[in-house]
């Protein structure tokens, strides 16, 4: 399973999801001032998936009037929140006479959603804020293509190129989820001159997370025993919490802080082991890493990302500038926080989910690559 294709399934999972579903852990808050601003009217496109509900309470907590815009499939549970219902595809009544001032676009998946919407609100709001991804940049891994020839090319930052649609592509034809970003992008930025702000996230992280990417990590290492470490445990991940992301978003907009960032955590650089034995200090299980070198994953078929969730050896993606977006205000919690959160919250799903996460090499197929490991090097 590719990154791509994975996102685009995980965001068409998160659209049913209640508002107030995830439990709200809060083991600790950004490094934020408690000032609240000057209170604004906010249209959040979307509000019940995954990084909606962080969103739409944060916003409230700091005093704004939100109103969000989704197919009404969950209701919000949170007190004053206007809930509007349409479909982002053609059914946009629902918004029409209204002005905002500013609108948050958190659930485009289609660069036809975004042209419609722009179009409708481009004289209603001062400041529209897209939601796009990392996956909008050209040259993105999804297995273990650069392993062999590692990647040269400078660090990926707000000004790399962009992923391009295909030889021959009309507007109005379906696009993948990489280029159907990049051209929302430029649709967004072209309906609203100077007044956009877009923030490419990679890897969203936290308790909520239907795509179980990160989860996998806490659950397995919560079980305790033997488990399989992909590489050595020096490739570079990128992970950020849901609620850092969101919270910064909204501060974004609250400033008025337009331009172009990339929401990637955290703070300083992360390898793959440190990100392990981080999620290892949440728990008190007995565990044991056993790093598998990649020429022996690749072997036995041990794909990155969709069996060893977050790793992807060599992806140039993995390792993204994200100082534009520090000076902006962006904060990160501690790997801990998050990971000890995520677990708490897996905790709370029913049985069936936590016995058969979405993503992540299942027991069996684990056991069996261990074993034929210990035995090429007994």
């Amino acid at each position: 399973m590719k990154r791509r294709d994975f996102l685009t399934g995980a965001g068409a999972a998160t659209a049913g999801m209640a508002l107030g579903a995830a439990p709200r852990f809060s083991m600790a808050q950004s490094a934020v001032s408690p000032v609240k601003p000057n209170p604004r009217k906010l249209l959040i496109l979307g509000g019940t998936g995954f990084i909606g509900p962080p969103m739409v309470r944060y916003a409230v907590e700091r005093g704004h009037e939100v109103t969000i815009f989704t197919r009404g499939r969950s209701r919000s549970d949170i007190p004053g929140v206007e809930h509007l219902v349409g479909d982002r595809s053609g059914d946009l009544n629902s918004l029409r006479g209204r002005t905002w001032d500013a609108v948050l676009d958190n659930n485009a998946r289609d660069y036809r959603w975004v042209k419609l919407t722009t179009d409708l609100l481009r004289d209603k709001t001062e400041h529209y804020m897209f939601v796009s991804t990392i996956s909008a940049y050209a040259g993105e891994a999804t297995g273990y293509e650069y392993v062999d020839t590692p990647w040269t090319q400078p660090p990926i930052t707000i000004n790399s190129p962009l992923a391009q649609p295909p030889d021959g592509f009309q507007m109005g034809e379906e696009l993948a989820y990489g280029p159907t970003k990049a051209m929302s992008e430029q649709i967004v930025e072209s309906a609203f001159p100077g007044r956009t702000t877009i923030v490419r996230p990679g890897f969203i992280v936290g308790p909520g997370d239907p795509s179980d990417r990160f989860t996998y990590w806490p659950a397995r290492i919560d079980q305790g025993g033997e488990v399989l470490a992909p590489g050595d445990g020096s490739d570079p991940v990128q992970i950020i919490d849901a609620r850092d992301l969101t919270e910064w978003i909204v501060r974004l907009v609250e400033d008025s802080t337009y331009g172009i960032f990339n929401g990637v955590g955290i703070g300083s650089p992360l390898s793959m082991a440190e990100m392990v034995h981080g999620i290892r200090a949440v728990t008190s299980s007995q565990v044991k890493f056993t790093w598998v070198p990649v020429s022996f994953l690749r072997q036995h078929k041990v794909e990155s990302y969709s069996d060893m969730p977050i790793w992807i050896p060599g992806d140039p993606m993995s390792s993204v500038d994200n100082s534009f977006a520090m000076k902006s205000g962006l904060t990160f919690r501690p790997l801990a926080v998050t990971a000890a959160d995520t677990l708490a919250w897996h905790r709370t799903r029913p049985a069936e989910e936590q016995a058969e996460l979405k993503i992540g090499i299942k027991p069996d197929r684990e056991k069996q690559v261990l074993a034929a490991w210990h035995e090429s090097v007994a």
